[in-house]
């Protein structure tokens, strides 16, 4: 017999859920196949067999919370335990009445919900909820995965076919009115987290506006024979990571954290950038960004926000930032107050693109303008600091040739 055992979690992880088994009891398995899916406050792990055999027992059941070294299940290792399955094909065959048989297979009493298509825990949940066959379910995800939109999109997809026969609507019974769900440990941490940030700060915001008609013009020159040259188009979050790292280094106390009475000021530039995915909102941290190109910052970004969405962060992945920089305009936000991601003294705000009529130079012209906010701990950043702050971010993005001349 082999132990199934919760892996290491990473530091300051102290406990997870486990969130999804993808085999029962008696159940043959092939070594590394996953058998179940823990999550944590941070990230989602999956605990792969260790070795060929059969599931034999699971000991910590959907739901249970778990903690490093704790035994998940047992199974018995080798080949040998998987063999009467299929010793026992022949004999259903040679059975009496083999009709019979058949005819009772097709009328189960319930939808199969459970397929071997793999699908993430929250997609499943709905599928069981509510009788979906994920069979027919197309995935989005890694390797074909479900994931919780490709589940509400099918149930989307099923409540608006043509009913097949008119009947009268019965009244609604309670449970399809209204669904209680369980938060996940990520949610649950984004919560505290967001609330903690509220309760100890003073948080302030303030905002600003910038033209993106100068680098709208060099993308558009550019972005072709960038994108050959370096494997990675050009965006926009690349330029206001670098306009952010050259403003806080005329600004450093938006750089700065508190640690009790002392603050800290960080000689480094870890950009976290915010990544919303299927379980709610993760802000990977990209390292040393201001040793970076504007193509190594575009890869970067690429990189975590793929692991991002297949939900293959790390610990690592998501600690010891500095800065964030939040990009609500790719959801249409045209304007908002970003809360701080704690211990963090700073977090930038972007927000959609959209042409306005503005005064230049005594004439009135569309520009493509975008609203900024900077949301800053008070108790480190004062208002000039976080006015001058937006002031040469906005100046960085207006005359993108600034980032190259480091003025």
């Amino acid at each position: 017999m082999a132990d199934i055992m919760t892996p290491a979690l990473g530091e300051s992880v102290t406990e997870a859920t486990v969130a999804r088994w993808t085999k029962k009891a008696g159940d043959a398995v092939r070594k590394d196949e996953i058998l179940v899916e823990l999550e944590t406050d941070k990230v989602s792990l999956e605990v792969a067999a260790p070795a060929d055999g059969v599931l034999s027992e699971i000991l910590a059941a959907e739901g249970d919370t778990v903690e490093p070294g704790a035994i998940l299940g047992k199974m018995s290792e080798g080949g040998a335990a998987a063999a009467p399955a299929k010793a026992e094909a022949p004999k259903a065959e040679t059975k009496p009445e083999p009709k019979a048989e058949a005819a009772k297979a097709p009328a189960p009493s319930q939808p199969e919900v459970m397929t071997t298509k793999p699908a993430a825990p929250s997609a499943q949940r709905i599928a069981t909820e509510n009788n979906l066959d994920l069979a027919k379910v197309g995935g989005s995800g890694k390797d074909g995965r479900v994931t919780k939109g490709d589940a509400i999109a099918a149930l989307e997809t099923r409540a608006n076919a043509p009913a097949a026969a008119a009947a009268p609507a019965a009244p609604r019974a309670l449970h399809e009115r209204e669904e209680r769900v369980r938060m996940t440990r990520l949610r649950q941490t984004i919560a505290r987290r967001l609330k903690e940030a509220q309760n100890n700060a003073a948080m302030l915001t303030t905002f600003n506006e910038v033209d993106m008609s100068a680098v709208m013009a060099l993308r558009t020159e550019y972005k072709d024979v960038f994108e050959k040259r370096h494997g990675v188009r050009l965006g926009f979050m690349s330029f206001f990571v670098k306009a952010c790292i050259a403003a806080l280094k005329q600004v450093p106390d938006v750089n700065a954290e508190i640690d009790g009475q002392d603050i800290i000021y960080k000689n480094h530039y870890d950009i976290g950038v915010a990544v919303g995915t299927e379980k709610g909102l993760v802000v990977p941290v990209i390292r040393d960004a201001d040793d970076m190109s504007l193509a190594g910052v575009e890869k970067a970004i690429g990189a975590m926000g793929k692991k991002a969405r297949d939900g293959q962060l790390a610990l690592d992945d998501l600690q010891g930032g500095t800065f964030t920089i939040s990009n609500g305009g790719v959801y249409g936000s045209l304007m908002s107050t970003p809360i701080l991601n704690a211990p963090q003294s700073g977090i930038l705000g972007m927000h959609k693109i959209q042409e306005r009529p503005m005064v230049v130079k005594g004439q009135v012209v569309i520009r493509p303008m975008m609203y900024l906010a900077l949301s800053y701990d008070h108790r480190v950043v004062d208002g000039q600091g976080a006015v001058t702050f937006l002031v040469k971010v906005k100046d960085a993005i207006e005359d993108p040739q600034r980032l190259l001349l480091d003025l």
